[in-house]
C-alpha cells in the first residue's frame, strides 16, 4: 500500500489526527463537571478500543510492512525487517512511558485520595504542570500513528482516529484531575489538558516531514511495522488494564472481541 500524498488527503490525515488528540477535552470536561462517571460504558470502551487498534495492528498494519519489505528484500529478510520495526516501536514507546515518573504519568491511574496527602500538597502546581508535559510526551507518537495510518488509507484512519480518541477521554480526565487540584481553577485544568491534545497533530507534522522526505518503499514498511508496534503496546499497557480497571473482565473481554469483529468487518467490506 502507498502513501496518498496529495493535498487534500494530507488535509484529512491532519483533520483525523486533530480529533483524535483533541478528545482529551473530552474527558477533561467529565471530569470537571463532577457528575461522576460510568464505569461499565468506560470499561466496554476501552476494551472495544483496544480491540480495534490490536487487530488494526497485527492484521493490517504489520501485514502491510511485512508483504512490501518482502517484496523488496525476500521473504524471510522482509520478515526480520517487519518484526524488527515492530519489536523497536513497542521498545521506543515502553522507554517514553518509564522516562515519565509514575505519578506524573497520565497512563497510571490515581486516587483521588492521593492529592490530599501533605507531601503532594507541597507540590501540586509542580505535579499539574508535569502531567500536562507528560501526557504531550505519550501523544507525539500516537499523532504520528494516526497521521501515517489516514495518509496510507483514508477507511484505516479513520479507524484509528476512532480508536485513539477513545484512548484519549480518560487521559483527559487523568490529566485535568492533578491540574485542577494545583490550581483551583476548572478553566485551566481544561484548557491545559485539552491544549496537551495538541501533541499529537505535531506529531503528525513531524512525521508528515519525516515520511516526505525519505518517501521510499523501505521506510513504508519500517514506518508500518513500527506504527503497530506503538499501537500493540498502548492497547495492553493502558486500554486493557484500565478496561479491566472499571468493568468486570468478562466485560472487558468481549468488548475487546467486538472491537475486534467490527474491525474485521470493516476491513471486509471496504476492500
Amino acid at each position: 500500500m502507498s502513501m496518498n500524498t496529495t493535498a487534500p488527503n494530507i488535509s484529512l490525515a491532519f483533520l483525523m489526527t486533530l480529533l483524535a488528540g483533541l478528545a482529551t477535552g473530552i474527558g477533561s470536561f467529565a471530569a470537571l463537571a463532577g457528575k461522576g462517571e460510568n464505569k461499565t460504558f468506560l470499561s466496554c470502551a476501552m476494551g472495544f478500543s483496544a480491540g480495534v487498534m490490536i487487530y488494526i495492528s497485527l492484521v493490517e498494519l504489520l501485514g502491510i510492512a511485512d508483504k512490501g519489505l518482502s517484496t523488496l528484500y525476500g521473504a524471510r529478510t522482509g520478515a526480520a525487517l517487519a518484526a524488527g520495526a515492530f519489536f523497536a516501536g513497542m521498545i521506543v514507546i515502553g522507554v517514553i512511558d518509564r522516562l515519565v515518573p509514575d505519578y506524573e504519568n497520565p497512563h497510571e491511574t490515581h486516587d483521588e485520595a492521593d492529592f490530599s496527602s501533605p507531601q503532594v500538597q507541597n507540590s501540586l502546581m509542580k505535579m499539574g504542570l508535569l502531567s500536562a508535559a507528560a501526557i504531550a510526551i505519550h501523544n507525539f507518537p500516537e499523532g504520528f500513528a494516526t497521521f501515517a495510518a489516514a495518509l496510507a488509507d483514508p477507511k484505516l484512519g479513520l479507524s484509528t482516529t476512532v480508536a485513539i480518541a477513545i484512548h484519549n477521554i480518560p487521559e483527559g480526565i487523568a490529566v485535568s484531575v492533578p491540574i485542577y487540584y494545583a490550581t483551583k481553577s476548572r478553566k485551566k485544568a481544561f484548557w491545559l489538558s485539552f491544549l496537551s491534545g495538541l501533541a499529537e497533530p505535531l506529531g503528525a507534522a513531524i512525521g508528515y516531514l519525516f515520511l516526505r522526505g525519505s518517501m521510499t518503499p523501505l521506510t513504508l514498511g519500517l514506518s508500518f511495522g513500527f506504527i503497530a508496534g506503538i499501537m500493540v503496546f498502548i492497547s495492553f499497557d493502558e486500554m486493557l488494564p484500565a478496561a479491566h480497571k472499571y468493568g468486570k473482565h468478562h466485560t472487558a473481554l468481549y468488548s475487546l472481541a467486538a472491537g475486534m469483529f467490527v474491525m474485521a468487518a470493516s476491513l471486509i467490506l471496504f476492500k
